[in-house]
């Protein structure tokens, strides 16, 4: 196995440790909706805090997880031009889709990003609310790390591309760490 490969599957096993470890999100979220609800509803009770925490969950599971959602085609694409293609024309459209669209909107979005969360951090960003979550820019953070999340999964895509496209025989990693 050579560098290319062992970088890209290195790549494809953390973004699957990462995607199943944030998929939990999704379960903690419905519970704490669900007891929003319940304590509104027949108790008269509301916690902001715990209103906003179900903002801070959805964000996580989704801006933590697209790079997993990558990783397992999830994410809509144009099948125009990807459906008819067999592996080799798969490939040339993932590399320069990777190179032309996905690494250049990740990098402006963390160039954008940067100084809007720098600012958040340093004022340390809370909540409007008195009551609610003073944690507003660890939320901030999350589009940082989405970027940084999309784009090494897309360096991974455009290197199996690459070697594809070069008559390598590729591997994925599946969601429990080995290579198939």
């Amino acid at each position: 196995m050579g560098f290319l490969e062992k970088l890209y599957l290195g790549i494809d096993t953390f973004s699957n440790r990462i995607g199943r470890i944030i998929s939990w999100t999704a379960i903690v979220m419905v519970m704490v909706q669900f007891l929003v609800v319940v304590m509104r509803y027949i108790f008269s009770l509301g916690f902001i805090w715990m209103q906003e925490s179900v903002l801070y969950l959805h964000s996580i599971l989704f801006m933590l997880g697209a790079g997993y959602t990558l990783l397992h085609e999830g994410h809509v694409r144009v099948d125009i031009f990807y459906r008819e293609h067999g592996e080799r024309g798969k490939a040339i459209v993932d590399f320069v889709g990777s190179i032309v669209f996905l690494l250049p909107v990740c990098i402006l979005l963390w160039w954008w990003s940067w100084p809007y969360v720098a600012q958040s951090w340093s004022i340390l960003e809370s909540s409007r609310e008195t009551s609610g979550i003073h944690a507003v820019y660890a939320l901030k953070t999350l589009i940082l790390m989405f970027a940084a999340l999309i784009a090494l999964q897309g360096v991974s895509m455009m290197l199996r591309s690459l070697l594809t496209l070069t008559g390598h025989k590729t591997q994925h990693a599946r969601e429990d760490g080995a290579h198939v």
